[in-house]
């Protein structure tokens, strides 16, 4: 297999988790899958963009974003933003990980778009991109002879749309339930153990996993992203966020948390989705559940979901703790599936 030249459009904790995994694990693509790679092409949106065709020097490009120092010194000459960026990189394959976009999905679509058209397999990591072009940048990959693929888009780098994809072939899925948001997971687990709200949200803040602006998990809005990108994909069913019913955990106090616990009981946000006839009914909100429910043991950043399909019975898949790393493998098994097909 000739060595791929990869672009990374994004370079925040996942797209340097990514850098990290690629470098671990140089020894390992070229032994079992004859893989060999060089990036040539870093784009950032503050620490500046980097384009060498014969290969960046990915350590220390990792050393000065890590720095917050510009990667331009990497660069074997100007380059342009953006799409204009993606066009003039000549990579073999793109990693798309900037900031979700919930209301339109942009400028992560342009990007995904401009490297299929470019020739590239197109990787992302953006659930904004699978719910708003899912279809779209499919036929556009088939059309190229290339693949759109998305693993990292819900629940990190669990082989969620993958298994679907390659090991459930003649299944149709009827509904899913679980907890698919980490930030609000974390914030109820610690107020279980007798944190206040915003002390349980400084927490999250503080170990990367909320943003300076947490209101898109606190109300809902990344869950029901999550729903819409699960239902739009395995459900063959296009829906936008809106148009799933959406409550978040503000309303959720520290006395609704300890009565619950007196009941033996527990507050989790719940995303689910049912098909209906032709339609399908989704929602995400918080919900009281018992000991008894499969959720109940989902504590802090783990997230668990259960399928039900036609053909199985209820299938459950619960990732433990994820973090930047496992959401880069799920950008490296992408990359692994791309190449060999």
């Amino acid at each position: 297999m000739p060595s791929l030249n990869l672009a990374l459009m994004g370079f925040g904790n996942v797209g340097r988790g990514l850098g990290r995994l690629l470098i671990e694990k140089r020894a390992e693509l070229q032994r079992r899958y004859d893989l060999s790679w060089r990036v040539t092409a870093i784009a950032t949106s503050s620490h500046g963009r980097a384009f060498n065709p014969d290969g960046i020097d990915l350590e220390r490009a990792l050393e000065l974003a890590e720095a917050g120092e510009a990667l331009d010194v990497l660069s074997s000459r100007p380059t342009p933003e953006g799409v204009a960026f993606i066009r003039e990189c000549k990579a073999d394959l793109l990693f798309e990980t900037t900031p979700v976009n919930y209301e339109t999905g942009q400028p992560a679509i342009d990007h995904l778009e401009a490297a299929l058209r470019g020739g590239m397999h197109a990787i992302t990591a953006n659930k904004g991109a699978v719910v708003h072009a899912y279809r779209r940048l499919t036929d556009l990959a088939h059309e190229k002879n290339r693949r759109f693929y998305f693993e990292s888009a819900v629940m990190d780098g669990a082989p969620i749309f993958s298994l679907w994809r390659e090991a459930l072939p003649g299944c149709e899925l009827r509904s899913f339930r679980g907890i698919l948001n980490s930030t609000t997971n974390m914030i109820l687990t610690l107020m279980e153990d007798g944190k206040s709200f915003d002390d349980a949200l400084d927490h999250c803040r503080s170990i990367g996993i909320a943003e300076t602006d947490p209101s898109g998990d606190i109300l809902g809005w990344d869950a029901a992203v999550k729903i819409a990108a699960l239902v739009t994909v395995l459900m063959d069913t296009s829906l936008a966020p809106d148009e799933v019913d959406r409550r978040g955990i503000e309303g959720i106090t520290s006395e609704m948390i300890e009565d619950a616990r007196r009941q033996g009981k527990r507050w989790r946000l719940i995303c689910s989705a049912t098909r209906e006839g032709d339609r399908v009914q989704a929602s995400v909100g918080p919900q009281l559940i018992e000991p008894r429910d499969t959720l109940f043991n989902v504590t802090g950043t783990s997230s668990s979901v259960t399928f039900l399909s036609d053909a199985l019975g209820p299938l459950t898949i619960t990732e433990e703790s994820p973090g930047p790393r496992t959401t880069a493998y799920g950008l490296l098994a992408d990359l692994l599936n791309a190449v060999r097909r």
